[in-house]
């Protein structure tokens, strides 16, 4: 009686783990969406190469509302980490940009296929990647891939440049003063009064400083909103830095600015265009710099190294001048931003920190 003819005994399964992607997080809550059909498609290309032993892995490999212009997708990795771990012998995918939209991304993405022998195909998109010629083709197919992307890029870019030129408001954090109604700004008139105030406390103070412990003595905070996830964001006590991000708006003179170019809104005013160009005045006048170059001219040794203690942040640079004679020293960041008063050691002569340091290395020079 002869043997029943069966599967070579080297013969073995081929494990394929599917990858689905979709940039964005529109139509994922249906209960049959894109990732389903990709996977739907994988899986049916995985049946139809049964005969060579292709096994379809359980897991699953998503990444819903994630770009892939870049590798910050939380599938992927754990597609890669499954890899290296020896679990995944072959990776399908509906078409290639489903994977990676970067030259480079795509180019360490199949060295570690490469590395651990792991094969790679694409359901719409017939190419064998254990040859050179498959090889081009990818390469040249993920090079339009690209392509795409930056000019998806490109157009978004002048659609907002379009918009902006035309005074809309083209989306990004709400400001205090304005909610936000049909992609449009709309005067809150109870933050509104309080902005208005802001403006006339820094006339009368002519100070960031103090007219921030001003508004945090009133309890005032920055613009609260909630966003489309529910997420809720701002709300937070003024400082020196939020404080002059909104005494240089030019959104409350009615105007929107797009890079170097200020265009007339299509949103009301809600500060007087008078009253707005004595506080730009006085901001370039108290607040002038000189850059970073100019600041740091008298060759600080120790600066963006020194951190606060107390407040367990940076110090940097700075100086005062008494007649002819300046005075160098390092400033607790916080209490730059918050007021002296935020914090117990706010500066520290910067020749005399800056000796010590110099004399301890000569002390354990070898």
């Amino acid at each position: 009686m002869k043997p029943k003819k069966g599967k070579p005994a080297s013969a073995r399964a081929l494990r394929c783990a599917i990858y689905t992607r979709k940039s964005t997080e529109e139509g994922l809550e249906q209960e049959f969406n894109s990732l389903d059909a990709q996977r739907e498609a994988g899986e049916a290309y995985i049946k139809s190469q049964q005969h060579e032993g292709w096994v379809c892995l359980p897991t699953k490999y998503d990444d819903g509302g994630f770009t892939g212009a870049n590798m910050d997708r939380p599938a992927i990795r754990r597609l890669l980490a499954d890899i290296e771990a020896g679990k995944v012998d072959c990776v399908v995918v509906y078409k290639v940009d489903r994977l990676s939209r970067s030259l480079l991304d795509f180019a360490r993405i199949m060295a570690t296929f490469e590395g651990h022998k792991v094969s790679f195909v694409s359901v719409t998109q017939a190419f064998n990647t254990a040859t050179s010629m498959g090889r081009l083709i990818l390469n040249v197919l993920l090079s339009f891939a690209q392509f795409e992307r930056e000019m998806i890029s490109e157009r978004t870019r002048d659609k907002i440049a379009a918009a902006r030129r035309k005074g809309k408001w083209s989306g990004g954090m709400p400001i205090l003063g304005y909610n936000v109604a049909e992609t449009k700004l709309v005067v809150n008139e109870g933050e509104a009064k309080l902005v208005r105030q802001i403006f006339d406390l820094y006339l009368e103070h002519q100070s960031l400083l103090a007219v921030v412990g001003e508004l945090r003595a009133r309890g005032c905070r920055t613009k609260r909103w909630t966003t489309k996830k529910g997420h809720a964001r701002g709300g937070r006590a003024f400082d020196k830095g939020s404080l002059y991000q909104l005494l240089t708006n030019i959104a409350y003179v009615g105007k929107v600015r797009y890079k170097d170019e200020a265009h007339a809104g299509e949103h009301k005013a809600i500060v007087d265009a008078g009253v707005f160009d004595r506080v730009q005045t006085l901001l370039q006048r108290n607040g002038r710099t000189g850059g970073t170059a100019v600041r740091n001219k008298h060759g600080a040794l120790l600066r963006g190294l020194l951190h606060c203690r107390a407040c367990n942040c940076g110090m940097s640079h700075s100086y005062s001048s008494k007649g002819s004679r300046r005075y160098r020293y390092y400033v607790c960041q916080r209490a730059q931003k918050n007021g002296w008063q935020s914090c117990p050691s706010p500066s520290v002569p910067a020749g005399e920190i800056e000796r010590v340091v110099i004399d301890a290395f000569e002390i354990y020079q070898p």
